[in-house]
């Protein structure tokens, strides 16, 4: 993941949660975060629940995320610089508002002020710190908006919008029920394959596609259901759809060639007898009060071969959804 994809993502994940943008350059970006973006980035729980109770209004923060440090500095460099030309101290005993003139008095029609009188210089206005986060890969800001990202975007529930006609939509639209997970498969020993396969289904027939997340990525969608349409009544329930999903998966994945399970069941009958003969050894030469501690070493050696050798199947869901499809179209590209 470069830099690019990072500030697009990280873009994109500020939009979706409505934050506004106060000054955005291709190193970084500042926004204010939004009530919701605030609740899960910060870690302030105590005021978010003071905020409930009383009913106060919120004051959510202000940060800056660095997609790149190093170009920031050297954009930062001539600001400095045109800073310091610019800021040069007024003459002695000029009439410079927030500075003491030869009576210690503050002038242009300013207050007297103790600090004025003895320092010469009073800051007037109280500028705000705003924190700064690094986003580049591995930073422990962009792992907690993969987690974000992950956790609220687990499962969706979308509408295909409908093709323009002019200025109107069409007259009326039937909408299919797809139910959809993808899943990712794990083949491992001590080597390891991953696949994702995205299934999905009809609610309303009980038809079964592959690469369905494919599909989608041409389709227009959005999580508002269309003017003029309504959407079949479904036949299947969620339970059974998933039971259904999970039954194709294992059909598919039982026609695998599974001789790299032979060879790996090979390899680890081959480690156990290495290491039980090792440790049988040492056993043997031992005295009776080291055996309790060889035989803990062995079992955990044992346990180690098993989770690296063993050969197994693993199957995770990432993530899934409910798609309301347009059903002649659909049926008719398909």
């Amino acid at each position: 993941m470069n830099k690019r994809n990072i500030h697009t993502f990280v873009m994109r994940f500020l939009e979706t949660f409505d934050c506004t943008i106060l000054e955005k350059t291709p190193s970084y970006v500042t926004v204010k975060l939004s009530p919701e973006a605030d609740r899960e980035m910060t870690g302030r729980p105590y005021y978010w629940s003071f905020i409930e109770r009383t009913g106060a209004v919120a004051e959510t923060m202000t940060y800056k995320f660095v997609f790149d440090p190093e170009q920031m500095q050297l954009e930062a460099k001539p600001k400095a610089a045109t800073a310091t030309a610019v800021k040069s101290p007024p003459p002695a005993g000029s009439g410079t508002a927030g500075y003491g003139g030869p009576s210690g008095q503050s002038v242009a029609g300013e207050p007297d002020s103790i600090l004025g009188r003895y320092f010469g210089f009073v800051p007037t206005t109280i500028t705000a710190r705003v924190p700064q986060d690094e986003v580049t890969f591995g930073s422990q800001r962009l792992d907690q908006i993969f987690r974000i990202v992950r956790e609220r975007g687990r499962f969706v529930h979308l509408f295909e919008e409908p093709f323009r006609m002019g200025a109107t939509y069409h007259a009326s639209l039937v909408y299919d029920t797809w139910f959809c997970v993808n899943y990712k498969v794990e083949l491992a020993c001590d080597r390891k394959r991953s696949e994702i396969h995205s299934l999905a289904i009809q609610l309303n027939s009980g038809e079964i596609r592959e690469h369905f997340h494919k599909g989608m990525l041409t389709k227009s969608l959005s999580p508002q259901l269309p003017a003029n349409s309504h959407i079949l009544p479904d036949t299947i329930s969620i339970p059974k759809a998933i039971n259904a999903l999970e039954m194709t998966l294992e059909r598919k994945i039982s026609t695998y060639d599974h001789r790299w399970a032979d060879d790996a069941n090979a390899g680890h009958r081959t480690e156990i007898d290495r290491v039980e003969n090792y440790y049988n050894g040492l056993l043997l030469a031992a005295d009776p009060a080291q055996r309790d501690e060889i035989e803990t070493q062995c079992r955990n050696r044992l346990q180690e071969i098993d989770w690296q050798y063993k050969p197994r199947i693993a199957v995770s869901v990432i993530n899934g959804g409910l798609f309301h499809l347009n059903a002649s179209r659909y049926a008719s590209r398909n």
